[in-house]
């Protein structure tokens, strides 16, 4: 009796309304370089084959918080980090790239690639302009053609604090971040996409991290962890189009792990590296499961746990992938249509310098393993100054077919500042054989 009580107590009355609207009108950039008049920024390419993964540069002009992110469909690989956006083909070659400035400005980017609506995706927070609005600029392709026209639009979180994160579903957008008392707002994805003013829904507190839901469904869902539950939160359109908390389900997550991922070491030098963060940095809806990564402490280092839960919270399976001395950062995760697995990360200890890595499995290998580690890309060298080493990395599946997993990670250059490798990891037979 008592513990129906108790979740009687946490169980929220249904549904959840939106506290306010407004209605922001985006500005127009015609193409990609505003028609060759934006400011160029040329960074990487130079594509090759390693071990029968293709690889090309991404940015290599990052300090230590690159905050690198991908999304890929259209024919082309969109590539941001704090220092701008670049434009790729699939065959690695450079394409466009231009700095944050011509898109309303902004750091700590993410981008998504919607499947189901086929445009891209990606928000930008600026915390210094004059009038104290520390407004999201959120822009969005208006086809698959990430060099055609977009659309930004800037949404006022004056109490904001970065570290926020965008998600979509085939009806919505949405966007949390820290601070203030209304921290998640929807938006309509046929609106943004169209380049209409949008009506944004902002809700009370936070409804979670939002998810990038790559399944054919209307909802938008969120996701809170405590240290014993997760929460999934679903978002529906309620009474005249508005966007409504239909359902929210919370159950035991039985982590092996939850703890805090400790700071790094690094070869050479005494300074250390944040590792992550626990909170997941992209959680993705495909088949009906919610899948997602954390960099958490296994036995005083940081490594990787990824899960795979339903949409009722129940647990399908997880895994971890450490190392007796080395410590795994910044993980991120993506999915294809046959449930393939693959997890980015970062490498790093006492005798090496911060590495590119991923992990992977099949969508019919034993519940919770992995196989063997891809080493893109070994760093070169210890930043100076140590401290934070980027806030994520990004891992995303190809939009196009549904198939190939991609991702970028960052590594310590010549002179220990990050610069990324972006790789095309194809699911096939060969992948499998791999020893």
């Amino acid at each position: 009796m008592l513990s129906l009580i108790l979740l009687l107590q946490q169980t929220p009355e249904l549904p959840i309304l939106p506290v306010r609207t407004e209605v922001v009108a985006p500005k127009r950039n015609p193409t990609f370089n505003k028609g060759g008049t934006a400011k160029k920024r040329v960074q990487g390419g130079n594509p090759r084959t390693v071990g029968g993964i293709l690889m090309f540069d991404g940015a290599m002009d990052g300090n230590r918080q690159v905050d690198p992110q991908i999304a890929v469909g259209g024919g082309y690989v969109l590539h941001g980090t704090n220092s701008g956006l670049l434009i790729y083909d699939k065959k690695g070659n450079y394409v466009d790239g231009v700095p944050q400035k011509e898109f309303a400005d902004g750091i700590d980017p993410k981008l998504f690639f919607d499947v189901n609506n086929r445009f891209f995706g990606f928000d930008l927070w600026v915390y210094w302009d004059a009038e104290k609005i520390k407004p999201v600029n959120l822009s969005f392709s208006e086809t698959d053609n990430p060099t055609k026209a977009w659309n930004t639009y800037s949404v006022s979180a004056s109490k904001g604090v970065d570290g926020g994160g965008i998600g979509y579903s085939r009806k919505w957008v949405g966007y949390s971040f820290p601070g203030g008392d209304e921290r998640t707002f929807i938006m309509k994805s046929a609106d943004v996409k169209a380049g209409k003013p949008a009506t944004v829904y902002h809700f009370a507190g936070s409804l979670g991290s939002p998810v990038l839901n790559q399944d054919r469904n209307d909802d938008l869902f969120f996701v809170e962890l405590t240290r014993e539950d997760i929460i999934i939160r679903r978002v529906s359109e309620g009474k005249d189009g508005v966007p409504v908390v239909s359902s929210v389900v919370r159950k035991p997550h039985d982590f092996k792990y939850f703890g805090s991922p400790p700071q790094a070491t690094l070869q050479g030098t005494t300074v250390r590296l944040s590792s992550g963060d626990r909170n997941p940095k992209n959680l993705i809806i495909q088949g009906n499961s919610l899948w997602f990564s954390q960099a958490v402490n296994v036995d005083g280092r940081a490594g990787v746990q990824w899960n795979q839960f339903k949409l009722d919270g129940t647990k399908v399976q997880s895994g971890v992938i450490s190392h007796p001395s080395h410590y795994y950062m910044q993980t991120t995760v993506a999915v294809n249509k046959r449930n393939d697995l693959l997890l980015g990360f970062q490498e790093s200890g006492s005798d090496m310098f911060v590495s590119a890595r991923a992990s992977y499995r099949f969508g019919n290998d034993p519940l919770g393993t992995t196989r063997s580690l891809l080493n893109f890309m070994e760093g070169i060298a210890a930043p100076p100054d140590g401290g934070a080493w980027g806030d994520y990395s990004s891992s995303c599946v190809d939009g196009d077919n549904m198939l190939d997993l991609w991702t970028v990670q960052t590594y310590g250059n010549e002179k220990g500042r990050g610069s990324t490798v972006i790789a095309k990891v194809v699911m096939d037979s060969k992948m499998r054989d791999r020893k």
